[in-house]
C-alpha cells in the first residue's frame, strides 16, 4: 500500500502534470467501491478545472474549482499511469481525461480502489503534522499493541504496515509493545523516529524514482524485508503476525507490557 513517502511523490508529480488543467470525463470501469454514483462524479466534475492535490492521510484529495473533491485511496495494490487521450492499462478501475488530451488512469487488479465525492474531514492529525506531545496523551489508556494503534489510523494517519515496521525499528521499540506501557522518554523517541523515518524515505524514493506516480520502492527499508532474513545492519529478521499484518522487528527492539 503507499504510504505518505510515495504518496508525497505521487502528489507532486500529478500536480506539475494535471493542476490547471480541466477535466473533460471522468469514466468508471469498476464501480465496485464507488461512494457515488458514475453520473454523480461526471455531474460534478467534468468541464471544471483541477486548481489543487492534497494528500490527506493514505488519499490523494483533487480539488476542483467548483469547491468539489475527489478522494482516491489506492488501498494495497492501486496504480496510477498516464495515458494520452486513449486508455489502454489494464484492471482499470477509473480513467480521467483533461482537455489537453492528458489522461490519468487509476487501475487495480483486486478491484479494491475507493473513489469518494467530497470525503469527510480527517478525524486524526497527519504523521508528519503531530504537534510534538500528541502521541503522550494519546496513547495513555490504549491497551493494544503499538504496531496495531500506529497502522490502523485512528490515532495517526497516513502510515501503514510498512513504515510502521520501520518506524519501531528506528525506535528500537517492540511491535508488541503494549501502547500504554511505553514510558514517556521512549515516545517522545518514537515521535521523532515517525518523522525521521518518513523524510529520509520521501528523499530516498524522490532521489531514484523523480517522476514517479506508480513506483512503491521497499528495498531500501532496513527491516520491513519480507523476502530477507537480515536487516541492512546485519541483524536477525524475526517476524510475526499481529492482527493479521505481517510484521518485521529485531530482538533488539525493547518490549514493554
Amino acid at each position: 500500500m503507499p504510504e505518505i513517502p510515495d504518496l508525497n511523490i505521487f502528489r507532486k508529480n500529478l500536480v506539475k502534470g494535471l493542476v490547471g488543467k480541466k477535466l473533460s470525463e471522468i469514466n468508471v470501469l469498476i464501480d465496485r467501491r464507488l461512494k457515488s454514483t458514475e453520473a454523480e462524479l461526471q455531474e460534478t466534475l467534468q468541464g471544471h478545472t483541477l486548481i489543487a492535490i492534497d494528500r490527506i492521510g493514505k488519499e490523494l484529495h483533487f480539488q476542483f474549482d467548483n469547491k468539489h473533491t475527489l478522494g482516491l485511496h489506492l488501498m494495497l495494490h492501486g496504480t496510477m499511469y498516464w495515458y494520452e487521450r486513449k486508455n489502454e492499462n489494464r484492471f482499470t478501475i477509473a480513467e480521467l481525461l483533461f482537455a489537453d488530451g492528458t489522461g490519468l488512469a487509476i487501475t487495480d487488479w483486486q478491484k479494491a480502489v475507493i473513489l469518494t465525492l467530497d470525503p469527510a474531514p480527517a478525524k486524526v492529525p497527519d504523521a508528519m503534522d503531530m504537534p510534538s506531545d500528541y502521541l503522550d496523551g494519546a496513547l495513555g489508556k490504549i491497551t493494544r499493541p503499538i504496531k496495531t494503534v500506529l497502522t490502523d489510523g485512528k490515532m495517526v494517519g497516513g502510515i501503514g504496515n510498512a513504515y510502521v515496521d520501520e518506524i519501531l525499528y528506528e525506535a528500537k521499540i517492540s511491535p508488541f509493545s503494549i501502547a500504554n506501557k511505553i514510558p514517556k522518554n521512549k515516545i517522545k523517541v518514537l515521535t521523532k523516529a515517525i518523522h525521521t523515518v518518513l523524510t529520509n524515505a520521501e528523499k530516498h524514493i524522490m532521489h531514484n524514482f523523480p517522476d514517479t506516480i506508480t513506483e512503491k520502492e521497499r528495498d531500501f527499508l532496513q527491516v520491513h524485508r519480507p523476502k530477507q532474513t537480515l536487516t541492512l545492519a546485519g541483524e536477525d529478521i524475526l517476524k510475526a503476525e499481529i492482527d493479521k499484518r505481517k510484521t518485521y522487528y529485531t530482538a533488539a527492539q525493547q518490549l514493554f507490557e
